[in-house]
């Protein structure tokens, strides 16, 4: 008797395949408030949160009695005194809409669209740079290289990621790289069908390690037999 193959088990929902969700610490965006204010706040500390490469910076405004989370950008410190508002000044860790930012300057966590706490360039040691701004427009050179126009009205965070050089890091054994995905909720390793036997996969079994058979499914497979290339119109190398 087999065992059930890997889409089986993903498609129960079980704690192993959830996301850990209760590890997280708090939402980290940017606070919505009134967007003509200033709000000034300090630093009260740095914290990991698991699944997140980068740091998050806990950060206490004045005035509020709630806590605020944002990305920690390179060389941020407990203590440190940031604003978010129009009339916060242009250095690193404030926030400011992208209409009143310089061209050039490096940013982080730009607002997809106004008021969404957020969106673009939260990751590890990355920043993006604003090449141009108009009253309708503001054109944002992403770390990919493309250009992305964005509102005026959204907001950003001046500087550049903390957290640059993780990936250079390598693993050096399996348990690393086990717990690194494991608060993301993904499987690894993940063993290839070919690989296993008869009993456990649809690719399992033969002589040697090939599916034997078309890999091609239809849509409407049951979970033990969708596995492979799933309701595909072609395969195989392009060749025009």
């Amino acid at each position: 008797m087999g065992k059930r193959v890997l889409v089986q088990r993903k498609g129960r929902g079980t704690t192993q395949w959830r996301n850990r969700r209760h590890l997280r610490i708090a939402p980290v965006r940017h606070p919505k408030w009134s967007p003509d204010k200033t709000y000034v706040g300090k630093v009260v500390g740095l914290y990991h949160e698991p699944g997140r490469g980068a740091p998050i910076a806990e950060i206490k405004y004045e005035g509020e009695k709630k806590l605020h989370y944002m990305v920690a950008p390179e060389g941020v410190y407990v203590g440190q005194m940031v604003e978010c508002g129009p009339n916060a000044a242009i250095a690193n860790g404030n926030t400011l809409m992208l209409e009143h930012i310089p061209e050039g300057t490096p940013i982080f966590n730009i607002e997809g669209s106004p008021g969404d706490g957020g969106k673009f360039v939260r990751a590890s040691g990355l920043s993006a740079t604003i090449v141009s701004i108009d009253k309708s427009k503001a054109i944002v050179k992403l770390p990919s290289g493309r250009q992305k126009a964005f509102s005026p009205r959204c907001r950003a965070t001046i500087g550049i990621v903390a957290g640059g050089g993780r990936p250079e890091k390598p693993f050096l054994k399996a348990g690393a790289k086990y717990h690194h995905t494991r608060p993301k909720a993904r499987k690894w390793p993940i063993v290839r069908g070919a690989a296993m036997n008869a009993c456990s996969h649809p690719h399992g079994g033969g002589s040697h390690q090939s599916p034997g058979r078309p890999t091609t499914v239809s849509r409407h497979a049951p979970p033990g037999r969708k596995v492979g290339n799933i309701a595909a119109r072609r395969t195989g190398r392009k060749t025009r």
